[in-house]
């Protein structure tokens, strides 16, 4: 459902207005606790546990880079196992490749993820090219823009293409994504909806959102018009007022 917008007259462009245009997009899903999709929620934790095995000298050879990735196989749009999990990490020269991976499986992927969606099937790629001793700017330099969609949901929601990394976090093409994907998480919690898509469309110096987009994915239970009323109602979706509220301003 869609709702467009007219700004009115004699609005304070220049303290209100969005210093860009574009599209932002926010989601959530009631398929986690924390309202995100499976493959990432399960990545985000992992990716976690590294540091903190790092950090806590449960494995002291592992060293600050790394990267992980999960595959999970839905049935009916619901998780019921994991495909394959990947995960890379930077280590000191001396580490033994094969204990390396044994520790890996043991005490990072054993301590995450839910033994229930793991089987005999389920494909583990750990440190797959092999020595990985070399990280950071040193071994794959810069970083702006690069992980659009690993810094949003995974490839499981849409992308208005704007990066985070490397901008203040004032700039509408990440505090707009950050609102709306507040406005969707509270969409589900209230439980208006299993899944919500919020996309938010701004005019550069234009307050306003020029067009608010819902997509429910036919999970709503009130019709999508009334959840944008309930939006319109309850959020002030103008950048000075939600820099405001999530602290930015």
């Amino acid at each position: 459902m869609d709702k467009s917008y007219e700004d009115k007259e004699g609005e304070n462009l220049e303290s209100e207005g969005a210093g860009d245009q574009g599209m932002m997009f926010g989601f959530a899903t009631d398929e986690t606790e924390d309202f995100m999709p499976m493959p990432i929620y399960l990545a985000h934790k992992l990716a976690k546990r590294l540091t903190e095995v790092r950090k806590q000298g449960i494995l002291d050879y592992i060293k600050p880079d790394g990267k992980v990735q999960v595959t999970v196989e839905y049935e009916n749009e619901k998780p019921v196992r994991i495909d394959t999990i990947v995960v890379s990490t930077q280590h000191t020269p001396e580490t033994d490749l094969a204990v390396l991976k044994k520790d890996i499986k043991e005490k990072v992927i054993g301590e995450i993820v839910p033994k229930e969606l793991l089987d005999e099937n389920t494909k583990y790629y750990i440190n797959p090219t092999g020595r990985f001793v070399i990280g950071g700017p040193l071994g794959d330099s810069g970083l702006t823009g690069r992980k659009i969609i690993v810094d949003t949901y995974g490839g499981y929601s849409r992308h208005g293409g704007g990066a985070f990394s490397g901008k203040d976090p004032t700039k509408v093409d990440r505090s707009a994504c950050y609102m709306a994907r507040f406005v969707a998480k509270n969409v589900v919690a209230n439980g208006y909806a299993k899944k919500c898509e919020i996309q938010l469309s701004y005019a550069i110096g234009v307050a306003k959102p020029v067009s608010i987009l819902v997509d429910t994915f036919g999970t709503a239970t009130i019709p999508e018009e009334e959840i944008i009323q309930k939006i319109e109602k309850t959020f002030d979706l103008t950048p000075t007022r939600y820099h405001q509220y999530l602290g930015f301003a």
